[in-house]
């Protein structure tokens, strides 16, 4: 039996969610829907089918499929058999353990990455910085909070350990659900700036003032997910 459940499967289909029929390449499905979620257009509240997605972008049933068990294996969809898809809720416990394995992870990460800066690599960060910067200014928030996971996920990558980029591509997407669904609503106007002195620093080789950064970097986000008496609203 297909593990999403159709609308005769289950319940009476509900009114479409709030979705433009532009048709969209495969390639571009991805961010489309975790874009959606991330903005909570659609939330755990949503009551949707993989149908109902395949129409709502305007994309083929393996798409759709693809892309909700890419989103299941991060956290950030939940798949059960014989079930309607729905979207998962961190609860602050799940957010502060992957706060605290983020941690531990991108500390080793980006010492790795200063040690071995790459030219595209440094090149395609300031890229996806440029793209936070232009979606925070433009106020689309769900693309702004993907980008700067992007970002640390890229950082990752040219460090050149496999197993621990792919650990952190586990945490990223899910602390990215965490930060939509917090109560900062107005996205970061510094969390792009403090990406760009943390590639300044990985560029300059600067192993003790981009760990520096990258922990404050954190701290911050902490402060927003898990609350403190700072005020901070950040992405990461």
């Amino acid at each position: 039996m297909n593990s999403f459940a159709s609308p005769s499967q289950t319940h009476p289909t509900t009114a479409p969610l709030p979705f433009s029929r532009v048709r969209a390449p495969a390639e571009d499905l991805y961010p489309r829907l975790f874009d959606a979620i991330l903005e909570q257009r659609i939330d755990p509240a949503s009551r949707f089918t993989e149908d109902s997605l395949k129409e709502m972008f305007c994309a083929s049933r393996a798409d759709v499929r693809r892309v909700l068990t890419q989103l299941s294996l991060e956290q950030v969809i939940v798949l059960r058999a014989n079930h309607r898809p729905r979207v998962a809720a961190p609860d602050r416990e799940q957010t502060r353990q992957a706060l605290h394995a983020r941690r531990l992870a991108e500390n080793t990460l980006v010492l790795l990455a200063c040690q071995r800066p790459q030219t595209e690599g440094l090149k395609r960060l300031r890229g996806l910085i440029e793209r936070e910067r232009q979606a925070v200014e433009q106020n689309r928030r769900g693309a702004a909070i993907r980008l700067s996971g992007e970002f640390h996920l890229h950082l990752a990558q040219m460090a050149g350990n496999a197993p621990l980029a792919h650990f952190l591509g586990s945490l990223v997407p899910l602390t990215s659900l965490a930060i939509a669904r917090s109560e900062c609503q107005t996205h970061s106007c510094c969390a792009w700036q403090e990406h760009l002195t943390l590639v300044e620093a990985v560029e300059r080789g600067d192993i003790s003032k981009a760990a520096m950064l990258m922990n404050r970097h954190l701290d911050h986000l902490e402060q927003t997910l898990l609350g403190s008496d700072l005020e901070h609203c950040v992405a990461g």
